[in-house]
C-alpha cells in the first residue's frame, strides 16, 4: 500500500492538508451521509472521540453522495453533523469512494481486504477504516457498529503506551 500520509485532503470548511496531519493519532476513517439509516453511528463515532480523543485517536469523516444520501452543500453537512450528532472530530469535503474519481485515499484504503478477506469497492456508507501509527490498516463493513469490541480492542491496543487514562 502506498504512504497514506502524503494524500491531499480537504477539510469540509476547505482548507487543503495532509492525511499526514493526524499521522501520530489511530484514524477511523468512515464514509459517511446524512441521510442514511446508518447514520446514528455518528453518536457511536462521536463517543469514540470522546473517550479516546485525548489519548491519541481521531475519526475523520468523509461525507460521500456516491450512494444518493448526502446532502449537496458543505453547509447543510457541517449543519447536520454538529446539531444533530455534536461533532466534534474533523468532517472533511466531499469526496467520491469508488470509481475512476474515487479520491486517492479511498483508491488505496480500499485495497485493504475486510475481515473475510474481501478487499474492492465500498459497499455502503459508514465504512470503516481503521489507520494505526505504523500505517496498519484494519477494514470493517458498514454494519459494524464503530463501538465493535474489534475495533475498541484494536484501539486501546494502539493506545496501549499512552499513559494517560480513559
Amino acid at each position: 500500500m502506498a504512504d497514506l500520509d502524503g494524500i491531499a485532503v480537504t477539510t469540509l470548511a476547505g482548507q487543503t492538508t495532509a492525511f499526514g496531519e493526524w499521522a501520530d493519532k489511530v484514524r477511523l476513517v468512515v464514509n459517511v451521509a446524512s441521510r442514511c439509516g446508518l447514520a446514528p453511528q455518528y453518536e457511536q463515532l462521536e463517543e469514540l472521540q470522546k473517550r479516546y480523543g485525548s489519548r491519541g485517536f481521531t475519526v475523520l469523516a468523509f461525507p460521500s453522495n456516491q450512494f444518493l444520501q448526502e446532502y449537496a452543500d458543505s453547509e447543510k453537512i457541517a449543519e447536520y453533523c454538529t446539531t444533530t450528532w455534536g461533532v466534534t472530530f474533523p468532517v472533511m469535503a466531499k469526496v467520491r469512494v469508488n470509481g475512476r474519481a474515487a479520491h486517492p485515499l479511498y483508491r488505496e484504503l480500499t485495497r485493504t481486504p475486510d475481515g473475510e478477506g474481501k478487499a474492492g469497492r465500498i459497499t455502503w456508507n459508514f465504512e470503516k477504516f481503521l489507520v494505526l501509527p505504523d500505517g496498519t490498516v484494519h477494514r470493517f463493513r458498514p454494519r459494524v457498529p464503530p463501538d465493535h469490541p474489534a475495533i475498541i480492542a484494536l484501539i486501546e491496543a494502539a493506545l496501549a503506551g499512552d499513559p494517560a487514562e480513559d
